[in-house]
């Protein structure tokens, strides 16, 4: 279906569509099945029959257009964030009262939110100069158990995608859980190195009056398991970390999909050639750029790091790879390793 219009993504669409799941699954948490599932299947099928509109909102907004609304939503987005996980861990392991369906829904849908919507929030919140906006960005990635992706997404990710020296870039040919697990410990390793690497030299990424960076990710990471601990005993614990790694999930197939089997070119001296739009992955739809903040946007975020969500642009086909399906359906694909490879080998190939 074509659409008869084509222009960048208002607003008002970015709030609509991030914030209506998190009312959806909060309603849940309090008031059983169907609010729970409603959220779940906003974030799944009622997302993925939309992205089928295509053509509209493919524009880019024009160079310079300001967004004084846009460091709103991100903050409504984290606060959100750090509210929905100790409800949900109550309505899933706590004295909720909810049936055994409504906790399952409210668990897969809260996960969702929390990767596909949270970390792009938390992800441009890191990006923002404001030290109280960084904070809250590394403070939802704290929440998820995931504080380090603050340092190595900035420090790490950004100098070295595309390339061998990245832990978040997936090779061609490696399957999800071969890259999730060489990536969170890569992720993990190098961050620290960076921040190490950040201190010799009197600098710091994080104010922390002299404390490592990553003593503060792992000691919030353990307040949190406390407080899920508070909230329902060691059930609330492990539904705490569960979440969590339902979310970090989102967020690594994210980075699977979206730089998979790119690489840069070693020059002759041995250096990379710059990262350009075509070591990232985009998808031009819609409504998923819409909750996901543009995050599917990717090549244009890789050459303007601090340029804010509304103003990323999307390539041309002609200049940077596009993914045949949105985001979040790519996501599902790639769980199947051997359907993946199979699915995207084609698409990559020219790119290659």
């Amino acid at each position: 279906m074509q659409a008869v219009t084509s222009r960048s993504l208002p607003m008002a669409l970015f709030a609509l569509a991030s914030l209506l799941p998190l009312a959806l699954l909060g309603a849940g948490v309090f008031w059983g099945t169907w609010w729970g599932v409603a959220g779940l299947v906003y974030m799944t099928g009622f997302a993925a029959c939309l992205d089928q509109i295509s053509g509209w909102f493919l524009g880019d907004a024009p160079e310079g257009t300001e967004f004084p609304a846009a460091d709103a939503l991100l903050v409504i987005l984290g606060v959100g964030a750090l509210g929905l996980m100790p409800a949900a861990v109550w309505a899933v392991a706590g004295g909720s009262g909810l049936s055994a369906g409504a906790r399952v829904a409210v668990f897969v849908g809260a996960g969702l939110w929390l990767g596909q919507v949270a970390n792009p929030a938390a992800h441009e919140l890191i990006h923002r100069p404001g030290r109280g906006l960084f904070r809250l960005g590394a403070l939802v990635y704290c929440w998820l158990l995931f504080g380090h992706h603050t340092s190595a997404h900035r420090l790490v990710h950004h100098r070295h995608a595309a390339s061998l020296q990245d832990p978040n870039t997936a090779r061609a040919g490696e399957g999800y859980y071969a890259f999730l697990l060489r990536a969170w410990r890569g992720s993990f390793s190098r961050g620290w190195a960076a921040e190490d690497a950040l201190r010799q030299r009197g600098k710091a990424s994080l104010r922390t009056n002299g404390v490592h960076p990553y003593a503060v990710y792992i000691g919030v990471a353990g307040l949190c398991l406390a407080l899920g601990f508070a909230i329902a005993g060691v059930w609330g614990a492990l539904a705490w970390a569960a979440l969590a790694g339902h979310a970090q999930s989102q967020l690594m197939l994210s980075d699977y999909v979206q730089h998979y089997g790119l690489t840069r070119a070693v020059k002759a001296d041995g250096r990379l050639e710059l990262v350009s739009a075509r070591h990232s992955w985009n998808a031009p739809h819609w409504f998923s750029a819409a909750f996901m903040l543009n995050a599917p946007r990717h090549s244009d975020h890789h050459a303007h790091p601090a340029r804010p969500y509304p103003a990323l642009r999307l390539p041309d086909g002609e200049a940077a790879p596009r993914l045949p399906w949105p985001l979040p359906l790519a996501c599902m694909i790639a769980l199947c390793p051997p359907l993946w490879k199979r699915a995207i080998r084609p698409h990559l190939k020219r790119w290659q």
